[in-house]
Order: C-alpha cells, then structure tokens, then sequence
C-alpha cells in the first residue's frame, strides 16, 4: 500500500494588518479547503487567566514570548504524521484560553498564519515554503483599528495606545527582520493577482509531485 506524502507546509508571515488572512483564504479557495489544515498563531497565546484583568492588558502582545509557539510546533509535527489536533480557542476580550478546542484534521497542506512565525527558527525551519505579507504601515494599522474596535471590544483610544507601545516597536524589532527569511515577498497581499497565481501555482506544483 502507498504511503501517505509528508503534507506540504506553507508559513504567512507579515506585519498586524498586512493581510495575512486574505492570502491564507485565497489559497483556501483556490487550492481546496479540503485539503488544507488552517493554523493560526493567535490561537496560540498564552492562557493569562491566573493574571488579575489589569495585568493582563500590560502584557506585551506582541513579543515572541506572549505565544505557545512550542505547542504549535508540536502540533505541526502531528500534523504531518496524519494525526488530527485540537485547535485551542482563545478569546481576546479577556485575553484567556477557552475550555473550547477545534478538531483540525490532518491534511495534505498545513497553512500556519502569523505576524511571528519567521521570528522563531524552529517553528520555521518547518515551512516548505515561506510568504511574506508587506503592506504599508498606514494601511496595517487603519485596518488594526477597525477590527480590534468591531471584534475584540477594544476602545480607540487604547488600540492607538497598544500600537505605540508594542505593536510597532516589535514589528521593527521582530517582524521586519524577519522578512529576510521569506521566499516569497507579496506587496498588497491576497490583492496582487499577479504574485498569488505565482503562489498557487508553485504549490500546485509541489502537490502534484507526489500524486
């Protein structure tokens, strides 16, 4: 019996905002969801349930350290041996990890999406293939404003406050740099046609190899 191909994993890095997501879902659409295992790195933020609320809103979101990024290697390398996970739920208006888990089925693409994913060499040293989201700093934190205010109850006045503080001196610090790192570099993210056919095409590619 044919033995199951090591299930191609694909990293999306870029700044808050960049538009991450949308690259993750047009190569949702356009390679299958069927065959994609989806894995976000904010899922993996430490549970800061033992913290009093206060404290809580000091931690630095934004550093390497706030993120379970062991676990999320160990859950990649699961993956890969064709073994499903439970996908931690985190909720970000009280900054806990929810008893609530999402079974995540082995497939035979694993796409692992977050602003840090580049900044830890073993977590990236899994990735086959490494895309980073570059998109202006106005533009990042316009669209950071907008969906701390609709979806994690957040005021305006501390998402400007959270942004000058961590989110962009760790960008400078951790996320830039780590561009370097990146084999594919896409400007305007899931709406650069030209680059994401560019993508697609090169994980198809390396899909049909082993078919």
């Amino acid at each position: 019996m044919k033995s199951k191909p090591v299930p191609l994993v694909i990293g999306i890095a870029g700044g808050s905002g960049s538009g991450k997501t949308t690259v993750a879902n047009v190569i949702l659409q356009r390679v299958g969801a069927d065959r994609i295992a989806y894995l976000p790195h904010d899922a993996y933020y430490r549970d800061l349930k033992n913290l009093p609320p206060m404290q809580r809103m000091q931690v630095n979101f934004d550093h390497p350290d706030s993120l379970e990024s062991d676990l999320l290697i160990q859950h990649i390398h699961q993956l890969k041996r064709w073994k499903s996970i439970a996908l931690p739920v985190y909720d970000f208006t009280t900054h806990t990890r929810t008893e609530r888990t999402v079974l995540i089925e082995p497939q035979r693409v694993i796409i692992v999406e977050g602003i840090l994913i580049f900044a830890d060499k073993a977590l990236r040293d899994l990735f086959d293939v490494k895309i980073f989201v570059d998109t202006d700093s106005d533009i990042r934190f316009i669209r950071r404003l907008q969906r701390d205010i609709s979806e994690r109850g957040r005021t305006t006045e501390s998402v400007i406050k959270q942004y000058l503080s961590t989110v962009r001196p760790m960008h400078l610090e951790f996320v830039e740099p780590s561009k370097r790192y990146a084999d594919v570099i896409i400007p305007e993210g899931g709406l650069n046609t030209v680059a994401m056919d560019m993508v697609i095409a090169r994980i198809e590619t390396l899909l049909s190899a082993d078919d």
